[in-house]
């Protein structure tokens, strides 16, 4: 398992001290939220998109992917009824496609729960179907720059549209590609009543990426979320790959997030040996 931070909680951060934190703090890599960097990303030209790589390359960290897509630009929605807004939305995802592949990420993370719900007087059938369409649509922009659209399921309270990971394995199988895959979140997993090694077991084989926090929204470690079945469920599914630590209670300071998450998990990883089931 290899261990990144999401930027948001460096509040006001530039990403040049945000790479730094996490390079010192032992982090192998940074997702980026979009909206930390700029207002829409089709304004950040190609030479900065490189240096802010190159700064990552030389701080011994990868720019893994974004999240938190849809903050701006205002007026993006998914699932809107309207066909221009859609339209719009879809735009700015392959911009944001493009970034990430700039940047040297490899994975998108569709959240954005308010940019998702199903609209008074529109059906849940109609938003799953706009949505499918939509990502299918990005497909193959994501294909040609190696990046994989990763679908999050998030809890009731944030959306009304795909709050399992059974409903975004559902939508992996309607979409079907396999640059297509779903998310896990442990906040949103525990939203769902169910052992969370049992959720991450069924996922095997289309876990795109993985955020690790706790559910009182702070940092893994932070609160009463058992984190042994996180670690059984990731090793019986056979995931390897990064899981980003994501918080949203940014009072504690981005230097206390980071080193005391990163702590936890190698603490808590460092439990399963490589191959091994408990």
């Amino acid at each position: 398992m290899k261990f990144a931070m999401c930027n948001e909680f460096c509040d006001g951060w530039a990403l040049e001290d945000v790479l730094r934190l996490a390079r010192d703090v032992g982090y192998a890599g940074v997702e980026v939220a979009p909206f930390t960097l700029a207002e829409d990303v089709r304004r950040i030209p190609l030479a900065e998109r490189q240096r802010l790589r190159g700064l990552a390359e030389e701080c011994g960290l990868r720019l893994i992917g974004l999240h938190w897509l849809l903050v701006k630009p205002p007026g993006l929605f998914l699932t809107h009824p309207d066909v221009q807004i859609r339209r719009a939305t879809q735009a700015y995802l392959e911009a944001l496609i493009h970034l990430c592949a700039d940047l040297g990420g490899d994975r998108l993370v569709l959240g954005s729960p308010k940019q998702r719900q199903v609209m008074p007087g529109c059906t849940l059938e109609q938003a799953w179907q706009w949505a499918c369409e939509m990502f299918r649509a990005l497909l193959p922009a994501a294909t040609e720059r190696g990046v994989t659209l990763c679908i999050e399921p998030l809890a009731r309270a944030e959306t009304n549209l795909l709050n399992t990971v059974r409903e975004g394995l559902r939508m992996v199988d309607a979409v079907g590609h396999p640059r297509f895959r779903v998310h896990l979140d442990v906040k949103a997993m525990c939203d769902e009543g169910r052992p969370l090694d049992a959720i991450i077991r069924e996922a095997t084989g289309y876990i795109g990426h993985v955020h690790v926090n706790d559910a009182n929204r702070n940092g893994p470690g932070w609160g009463d979320t058992d984190y042994g079945p996180v670690v059984r469920g990731l090793a019986d599914s056979g995931y390897d790959d990064y899981a980003s630590v994501e918080v949203f209670d940014f009072s504690f300071g981005a230097e206390r997030i980071a080193r005391s998450s990163l702590e936890f998990l190698k603490r808590v990883f460092a439990v399963l040996p490589a191959g091994a089931r408990c």
